[in-house]
């Protein structure tokens, strides 16, 4: 395969050169597959992509800034504070549409029926907290739900199968594989993606160096993100293929139910992003205490999609 995958050391490599860039992946899953075919595609065109696999966004981010990277793909808000600070970032697509909604026990089917009743979330900091604390500002008239901090979106989805908790916030892959794999049903109390149609919470973002210096190269690899989403769009065995091809996955039937969902959501849509629908993103995280006020037109570059 063309595209190396290398670990992190601890000295950064060049952000790009005229031969190629580097390609740096927060723990790499299904939804950045794509953006691992696209770096393997352009490698006709002879640009020699590494990429690099990390633990942590910050680590991203640190390396965007300082030019150790070219590109990154992960959640927007980071990168946002980034830009804030002063780091010559600029986000140029999308990884995913919005994934998320509140999902709940039996019975629960609106904002009130969750007032006093425990609600898990992730961290008082994580992105899908903000949607749920800011759905409740504008939902709950009777009051607002006790918050309880627990981990992962796995536990969450176990405390809420075993009463625990009355509801909380799942990706939609989360869901999806606890129905094919236990037989779970969850009732979906709001889609964030229907009542947030403009939140875009992960998005791909780039070294502002390299877009000015190597247009060409970024251009290509865009070009190629979003013909690899246009084909998962087209047959969503596509993703199945391209997860056993970058991350060694099983194509089982609970992947196949996954990429299903992942399309029949519309969530790849890697030239979705306008400056209307970055501006809203924006407002949002300004909404929600993250950032301060920050123009679309001085943090994305979208100049560069097909």
């Amino acid at each position: 395969m063309a595209v190396a995958v290398v670990a992190l050391t601890g000295c950064g490599t060049a952000a790009g050169d005229e031969d190629g860039f580097t390609l740096a992946l927060v723990e790499p899953d299904l939804t950045t597959v794509p953006l691992m075919e696209a770096a393997d595609r352009i490698a006709d065109d002879g640009f020699a992509t590494e990429i690099v696999e990390l633990a942590e966004p910050e680590l991203a981010i640190e390396g965007l800034a300082k030019g150790d990277y070219a590109i990154s793909a992960e959640a927007t808000s980071p990168a946002l504070i980034a830009i804030q600070q002063g780091a010559p970032i600029r986000i140029v697509a999308d990884v995913i549409g919005n994934q998320w909604g509140m999902y709940g026990r039996d019975g629960v089917t609106a904002c009130d029926d969750l007032v006093d009743k425990p609600v898990g979330i992730f961290s008082e900091g994580a992105v899908a907290t903000a949607m749920v604390r800011d759905w409740v500002s504008r939902e709950c008239a009777g009051g607002e739900p006790e918050y309880l901090v627990i981990g992962g979106s796995d536990v969450r989805a176990q405390a809420l199968l075993g009463g625990q908790i009355d509801a909380t916030a799942l990706e939609i892959a989360d869901v999806v594989t606890l129905r094919e794999t236990s037989g779970s049903e969850f009732e979906t109390v709001v889609d964030f993606a229907q009542e947030l149609p403009d939140l875009h919470p992960q998005t791909v973002y780039a070294n502002a160096e390299f877009l000015d210096d190597q247009g060409d190269a970024a251009a290509a690899f865009l070009a190629a993100l979003v013909e690899v989403h246009e084909e998962i769009n087209a047959d969503p065995s596509v993703l199945v293929d391209l997860a056993e091809k970058h991350l060694g996955s099983e194509a089982d039937d609970t992947l196949a139910a996954v990429a299903q969902a992942y399309v029949d959501a519309g969530l790849f849509d890697a030239a979705g992003l306008t400056e209307s629908n970055v501006q809203s993103t924006i407002d949002f995280f300004e909404s929600a205490g993250v950032i301060d006020h920050l123009d679309a037109a001085d943090v994305a570059d979208l100049s560069l999609l097909p």
